[in-house]
């Protein structure tokens, strides 16, 4: 995939290392083992286009100032047949880069070529990669929490596709353990209720509360009226669990799908008890010395393994034993095993027997004391806790005029995904909730559905749509997008147009530094820019009755923008619209 930013930054490299070797060769420099020459984009335009600060860094090693080795170098250059019309000394021995029509031209020829691949790369192809993201008790709606890690995980998940990696997403069904028998024994104390009172059936102190809970029970109860009364508690509360579950799920699935998010995996939690995989990741911890018994229940040696887990990553005893690292329970005393025996054997699974080189879970920053625990888990059954990555994402809050929301106008409960949708458009909860994932966001609800460039998001869209409308216009015109090959991009000498060439370039860039930071908010504020570049640009330069070489210049540049906006936008699973 062609990447022009990182092609310059290779050729500027080469051409300073070759300039080097030539001053060495005729003495006017001493030999010496400098292997690299570190080019980096400066923060001023004015400072040239691409520098590279190979005199600053070999200075020591030559022995001599780093303004006279730049000068070496600018003497023996030859930048025929590059991308640079000029070299030039600034500063302390910076050696700064122009660069020429060919690159401009450059990055137009590779948007053409590549279409809906521009920006794509290579760099993770062959890597195996697992992105669990979401995975909501499936016990009531889904929250503000869970629609933000959505957009994060897919959009990651898309990232790092884009990078080249066979990427899976799952959701990881909580469908047994203690949460769905609290589950059970709270929709079985609104059905009793429903049938003998209130008063007669007390409800369980640390049962769910929520209206959701209520509704189910009377779904339950209208639809086989009180045929569980009689029945024996146990099969009164597994009928109700499965019935929750079959009304839940696929409720979460409608909407996650109305949110454009698509798994290629639902795994249930269930499946590692009834298949044994939880009770064989407990004995192989046995096995390996992990664990102990007292009081009945099996404990896993989560101190220890905590101890190891931080030597490993270079940390101090001092700080180690400052820590407050206990142990923790992986089966009690009634045979139960805990969630954190099952989410062990759920991560072995994920490694062991599906074989996936690295796996990425999106949680909420309060789950951050679980990290350590986990990875370290992973350690003690002998896998490498360091393939597994977290992304703690903070908190959401909801605003409307600057004031707190918490309920829903429609509903009057906690406002669900579900009413958020109901709200705002999927596009504008996709693009506020892909924020950068450890800051805590404020989501403004009344920002979200205002039609101004005040709304990032509308102004994105708005600048793909104005694109669109130009090439339809220009169309009736009889003037269509002309190729590649027929169009002078030298004529393209403008601030703003070569502003704008600049920024699609540096699409290529964004994905491999979103994929890298597992940060996806890196496109929204491209594409916010790359939206302003083109407005500007459009402001600046006519189009429409411009000579004709010009104006097919600037159409070609105008179409360019149109297919980057909209690659970025699939990207964060936000529309392209060609009419606003």
């Amino acid at each position: 995939m062609i990447n022009m930013v990182q092609n310059a930054k290779d050729q500027a490299a080469a051409l300073a290392m070759s300039a080097y070797q030539a001053a060495v060769a005729d003495g006017t420099l001493p030999q010496a083992e400098v292997r690299t020459a570190p080019v980096e984009i400066p923060k001023d335009a004015a400072n040239g286009d691409f520098t590279t600060t190979f005199a600053l860094a070999a200075s020591k090693q030559l022995r001599q100032a780093p303004r006279n080795i730049a000068q070496a170098l600018l003497d023996h250059m030859d930048l025929t047949g590059s991308y640079f019309a000029s070299a030039e000394i600034a500063g302390p021995g910076f050696l700064n880069f122009r660069l020429n029509d060919s690159w401009y031209a450059g990055v137009c020829q590779a948007v053409e070529a590549e279409g809906a691949d521009y920006g794509t790369n290579r760099q993770l192809e062959g890597q195996k990669i697992m992105v669990e993201f979401v995975s909501a008790n499936p016990t009531g709606p889904m929250h503000m929490g869970n629609a933000r890690g959505g957009v994060l995980g897919d959009t990651l998940a898309s990232v790092l596709t884009a990078c080249g990696a066979d990427v899976t997403r799952e959701f990881y069904v909580n469908d047994a353990g203690h949460q769905i028998d609290k589950f059970a024994h709270s929709i079985e104390a609104r059905y009793l209720q429903l049938i003998q009172g209130e008063d007669a059936v007390p409800f369980p102190e640390d049962g769910y509360q929520g209206e959701d809970i209520r509704d189910l029970a009377r779904a339950y109860y209208d639809q086989n009226g009180d045929k569980l009364v009689n029945a024996p508690e146990q099969e009164r509360l597994d009928t109700l669990a499965q019935f929750g579950l079959s009304v839940n799920l696929p409720k979460m699935k409608s909407d996650l799908e109305r949110y454009k998010i698509h798994y290629d995996n639902w795994f249930y939690e269930s499946t590692l008890h009834e298949n044994g995989y939880v009770k064989e990741t407990a004995d192989l911890l046995t096995e390996r010395g992990w664990t102990y018994e007292k009081d009945g229940a099996l404990w896993l040696r989560t101190a220890d393994i905590l101890r190891q887990h931080y030597r490993k990553q270079g940390k101090k005893e001092a700080d180690i034993e400052k820590l407050d690292l206990k142990d923790d329970v992986l089966r009690r005393a009634n045979g139960f095993y805990t969630y954190f025996a099952a989410d062990i054997a759920y991560h072995r699974n994920k490694f062991a027997v599906r074989g996936f080189d690295r796996v990425i879970n999106v949680w909420g920053a309060d789950h951050h004391g679980h990290v350590a625990r986990l990875k370290g888990a992973l350690d003690a059954v002998g896998l490498d806790g360091d393939k597994l990555d977290i992304v703690l994402m903070q908190l959401v809050k909801l605003l409307r005029d600057g004031e707190v929301v918490r309920m829903s106008k429609r509903t009057g409960k906690a406002i669900s995904l579900s009413d958020l949708l109901d709200e705002v458009s999927v596009d504008a909860a996709r693009w506020y909730f892909n924020a950068k994932p450890d800051t805590q966001m404020e989501f403004d609800l009344g920002l979200a559905v205002r039609e101004d460039s005040e709304n990032p998001i509308y102004y994105v869209e708005y600048a793909h749509a104005r694109i669109c409308s130009l090439l339809r216009t220009l169309g009736e015109e009889g003037v269509a997008v002309p190729e590649q090959a027929r169009v002078d991009m030298s004529l393209l000498t403008g601030e703003t147009e070569r502003a704008l060439m600049k920024q699609i370039a540096q699409f290529s860039e964004i994905i491999k530094l979103a994929a890298r930071d597992y940060d996806p908010s890196y496109i929204n504020r491209y594409l916010q820019e790359l939206a302003a570049c083109f407005h500007r640009f459009y402001t600046a330069c006519h189009i429409r009755g411009e000579e004709a070489a010009v104006r097919d210049a600037r159409l070609k540049l105008a179409d360019d923008t149109r297919i980057v906006l909209r690659n970025g936008l699939k990207l964060i699973g936000v529309d392209a619209p060609e009419k606003m």
